[in-house]
């Protein structure tokens, strides 16, 4: 079985309450997670939900000619798989790993009779549902109102928050597909940030070097969106 501690890498498992987390903590494997791996395709049912760790993993919309926009991230603060436990089996979505880590993964036979219990975990993972919709329903506005470097911005800072460091391991072309973007675009705006010393890009590799800067620049789609997952995901309000 594995150590206790690793469960509170995830903040989604750090919430449950200790007699819970012990029970299901024999069912838990830590898995590796690679850069670029599917965990799973559009309409295709998914065997297991995984909590990341210290990866990052894109929700993708996936049109019919193969374009993709990304319309949620998935960290340390939740877990992959929602469409198990809320009845829906499948989704139109593509997760893919955005950056690579590890995870713990759970079979989604045995999450969805803990979700049929009704105890701590439905309430925990209900709550985090609305946080994720909410993220959707605000990448959605963003794309649709806001210029380039505001979205990107919040790709960058929606990403941090979801990752125990300060580094990003992302090409541009990969930034582009995920903001459903030209590859062009991003590296003019990620040139801005960089010569505005907010962040540095070398070879794929992105530090941020002044946060602060960056919420300065971003758009209120990212406060929204912080601000519910504070909300709704923190000890006082979930159980």
């Amino acid at each position: 079985m594995l150590e206790p501690h690793v469960f509170q890498k995830n903040a989604l498992l750090g919430l449950l309450p200790e007699e819970e987390l012990r029970r299901l903590m024999p069912h838990f494997e830590e898995v590796t997670l690679t850069l670029g791996q599917s965990l799973c395709e559009s309409g295709q049912h998914m065997n297991h939900v995984y909590f990341p760790l210290d990866s990052i993993v894109s929700l993708l919309c996936v049109m019919e000619n193969g374009a993709s926009t990304e319309i949620a991230v998935v960290g340390y603060e939740g877990v992959v798989g929602v469409s198990l436990f809320m009845g829906g089996e499948t989704t139109p979505s593509r997760a893919i790993v955005q950056s690579a880590g590890k995870a713990l993964r759970l079979k989604g036979q045995l999450l969805k009779n803990e979700f049929y219990r009704a105890g701590p975990m439905q309430r925990l993972l209900l709550r985090y549902t609305q946080a994720l919709l909410t993220q959707m329903a605000q990448t959605a506005v963003c794309n649709r109102h806001h210029n380039l470097d505001q979205q990107l911005c919040r790709w960058l800072l929606l990403s941090l928050d979801r990752l125990w460091g300060n580094e990003l391991i992302m090409t541009q072309e990969l930034i582009a597909n995920m903001l459903g973007v030209r590859r062009e675009g991003v590296t003019e705006a990620a040139g801005k940030l960089q010569r505005a010393g907010l962040i540095s890009y070398h070879r794929g590799h992105i530090n941020v070097l002044d946060r602060q800067g960056l919420e300065e620049r971003v758009c209120e789609c990212y406060s929204v969106v912080k601000d519910e997952y504070d909300r709704l995901l923190n000890h006082h309000n979930v159980m």
